[in-house]
């Protein structure tokens, strides 16, 4: 399977197996709830250590992520260390008046958080806080499942797809990164033509980065040479230094 930014309609079946899909998503979903609590804390201080010496990362200033729900990876201790290093981070917020669209809302430790109507928490939404899609340097999203092209299964609202549409067009920025439990690769997805393919994914195992041309990803595995605070090594402190400044 190819996935081109430029010609994703092309290539993806307008068509697909929505049972398939459907029966996917409720056992990965299984799979990453039946995590422990301590399971799931390990994982989200290895996926902090693939975030904070990922290149990706260490360039981008806004940086939109989420609150993990259902069994999903959680950012929140990358999203304290992120802040730390002059980061500036983001949650989505449902759009009130574009049907399943997202906005971004500046997200700080003094975030005033309100339910939506999913009763999931999203900062309450206040002039000059907010940040366009397009303006964002990197999205962090969160998945149910993902394959070895880019392709992203999510819960099925199709919130993300349209927010980023824009992207079939070939724009670079933002940088989509998928994060997931390395339980949630599978082989191939069923794709739909509306679909946006992530740019990357980290779990708490690997950094997969997608190459569009060719449809490959290559994992690396983690290495703990940097680690949380001020035990990073001196040449990761040296890019955070430079991604401050720059910023």
């Amino acid at each position: 399977m190819t996935s081109h930014h430029g010609d994703i309609d092309a290539e993806f079946p307008a068509v697909i197996d929505q049972a398939s899909r459907r029966e996917l998503r409720k056992s990965l979903r299984k799979s990453r709830r039946s995590l422990t609590l301590l399971q799931q804390k390990q994982a989200s201080r290895a996926l902090t250590r693939q975030l904070l010496k990922h290149p990706q990362v260490i360039r981008s200033r806004h940086i939109a992520l989420y609150l993990a729900n259902d069994g999903e990876i959680d950012p929140a201790i990358f999203a304290a260390e992120a802040r730390r290093h002059g980061k500036v981070c983001y949650l989505p917020v449902l759009h009130p008046v574009l049907h399943n669209r997202l906005w971004f809302v500046r997200y700080d430790s003094e975030a005033e958080l309100l339910l939506n109507q999913f009763g999931i928490p999203e900062p309450a939404i206040k002039r000059g806080r907010r940040r366009s899609a397009r303006a964002l340097d990197l999205v962090l999203l969160p998945l149910v499942g993902f394959d070895a092209a880019g392709g992203r299964l999510g819960m099925g609202g199709g919130f993300y797809d349209r927010t980023f549409a824009f992207k079939r067009a070939g724009t670079y920025s933002p940088f989509l990164m998928g994060l997931a439990h390395e339980c949630q690769k599978v082989e191939s997805l069923p794709i739909a033509s509306w679909d946006v393919p992530l740019d990357g994914v980290v779990t708490d195992r690997y950094s997969y980065r997608f190459n569009r041309a060719s449809a490959s990803s290559t994992p690396k595995p983690a290495v703990d040479r940097l680690f949380i605070g001020r035990y990073r090594t001196q040449s990761s402190a040296r890019r955070f230094r430079s991604s401050r400044s720059n910023g």
